[in-house]
């Protein structure tokens, strides 16, 4: 476990690990072999009850945001944008940006197709009241998707809407001026350079990582 928090805060390649930790191969091994039974993804969820039990999610708004993370040793799930070839993560958080929802997918799609799947990585068992997001989350069909599930998107308009299908008013658009807490939870899964740029074949392994990284930001929450 030790070799493995080392790569995460590293960043480094697997043949990099110190000695000190024993054989690469071996650490890798057990790695792969937690991340397939879902070791991670468990403790996560665990962690997250523990929020739950503990002070409790906020959820009376969260905010949701992406990040693009370069993809370097190729593998499945990797999209081809403007920046390069690469991954999105996509997080939701609670009003305290604590991490409610995580999920790893290509960066192809645009960020307001990749909404509803990260929905069926929810850590709570309450859906939040509302939602708050940037200019990339103004869609129509996303507002009539969440309001399906009894979600409320907020996310200020694109310049190119129409007056005439303007859905915003000012009053919930001030919710959007505390959507640095997403960006702030964002800079911490980076502070894990292991997560900046995946060095991961496989989709599943990259999200063993963020898993983990998950995890460590919601005990702390609990531990301090």
């Amino acid at each position: 476990m030790g070799g493995i928090f080392w790569i995460l805060d590293n960043g480094a390649k697997w043949k990099d690990l110190p000695k000190r930790f024993g054989s690469k191969s071996t650490v890798h091994r057990w790695f792969q072999r937690w991340v397939n039974d879902g070791v991670f993804e468990g403790i996560m969820r665990d962690a997250g009850r523990c929020v739950e039990e503990c002070n409790g999610y906020h959820l009376y708004e969260c905010f949701i945001d992406g990040t693009f993370a370069k993809a370097r040793g190729g593998g499945d799930g990797i999209g081809c944008t403007k920046a390069g070839k690469g991954v999105k993560i996509m997080v939701l958080v609670d009003a305290r940006g604590l991490p409610v929802a995580v999920d790893t997918t290509s960066a192809s799609p645009h960020e307001s197709r990749l909404v509803q799947h990260l929905f069926n990585f929810m850590l709570t068992t309450e859906t939040p009241p509302r939602v708050i997001g940037d200019k990339a989350y103004d869609s129509d069909r996303l507002d009539e998707e969440l309001a399906q599930k009894g979600i409320e998107m907020i996310a200020p308009h694109r310049s190119n809407r129409k007056l005439e299908n303007i859905t915003q008013d000012g009053r919930p658009l001030r919710r959007y001026d505390r959507r640095w807490k997403v960006e702030r939870t964002i800079s911490w899964f980076q502070n894990f350079r292991r997560l900046c740029i995946r060095w991961e074949k496989s989709t599943q392994l990259f999200s063993g990582f963020l898993h983990l990284g998950c995890t460590l930001l919601l005990l702390k929450e609990v531990l301090g």
